[in-house]
């Protein structure tokens, strides 16, 4: 079912009074935000929290025990417009130890549909890989094997991935996860190049405080529940100490925005 035009203009994604559980526990209870077009949306919270199965009902894979999931202003069980939404998982996922692909291969596969033997190379789908290449700056590593590149550069591949379809909103699960920190400043860079220049709305879960602090407009923190929602410096020491059971010393301040 084709949606119309007149109902993709709202927000991006809403759960509205989300629970979803497994057997008698549930894993999220109550959940209600919403993910605004052009924002940068960060997802925080501990091991077990809700964040995984929190990805997985806002990409369709899963549905609400309770309350409801919509997609640009469409319930989520009736959308079919995922070409407007990219997804880009924590790794590889062991894809580049099975054959021998190279980066411009694992780019171009985001483009599949259904079996073509000539439809990745048709005039025009070549720009665009080419163009997504570009675009996270690994363009003169195309042809490099995806196994032979660093992980922070094969995070960036899963980003062009995505972005050959040129979605609306880009869904990251951890990106920043096994990579340095030179690697994750380039991964931030890009998001942020996306999210600012080209008005692609980020919704990202992370682990690392410092650079929700630093990249994100809007937070949720989730514990089953939403623990907080609203802008980065609005939190408090003690709400991010209650989120994950610890004392924290976070620092908040004007120059977290820097990027801004």
């Amino acid at each position: 079912m084709t949606q119309p035009k007149e109902s993709l203009d709202s927000s991006c994604l809403e759960f509205s009074n989300v629970t979803y559980r497994y057997g008698s526990v549930d894993a999220l209870s109550n959940v209600s935000f919403n993910v605004e077009a052009g924002d940068f949306f960060a997802v925080m919270g501990p091991n077990g929290s809700g964040k995984t199965t929190l990805v997985r009902l806002a990409l369709g894979l899963a549905n609400p025990t309770a309350g409801e999931i919509r997609l640009f202003g469409v319930p989520a069980s009736k959308f079919d417009r995922w070409d407007m939404v990219g997804y880009v998982p924590q790794t590889m996922d062991g894809i580049h130890t099975q054959f021998p692909a190279t980066v411009r291969e694992i780019v171009a596969h985001g483009l599949y549909k259904g079996f073509d033997p000539f439809g990745f190379w048709r005039r025009g789908r070549q720009e665009v890989v080419e163009r997504s290449l570009e675009v996270v700056g690994i363009e003169d590593l195309a042809d490099r094997r995806i196994s032979a590149v660093s992980v922070g550069q094969q995070q960036r591949a899963l980003i062009a991935r995505s972005l050959v379809r040129r979605p609306k909103l880009l869904v990251l699960d951890e990106p920043e996860a096994g990579v340095d920190a030179a690697g994750q400043e380039q991964l931030y860079s890009v998001l942020r190049r996306l999210n600012t220049e080209q008005g692609i709305t980020i919704l990202m879960v992370s682990h690392d405080i410092g650079a929700v602090l630093q990249e994100a407009k809007t937070v949720a923190c989730i514990n089953r529940t939403v623990v907080f929602h609203g802008p980065p410096h609005h939190m408090t020491q003690k709400e991010i100490s209650d989120l994950y059971g610890l004392p924290m010393d976070v620092l908040l301040h004007d120059l977290m925005h820097e990027h801004r």
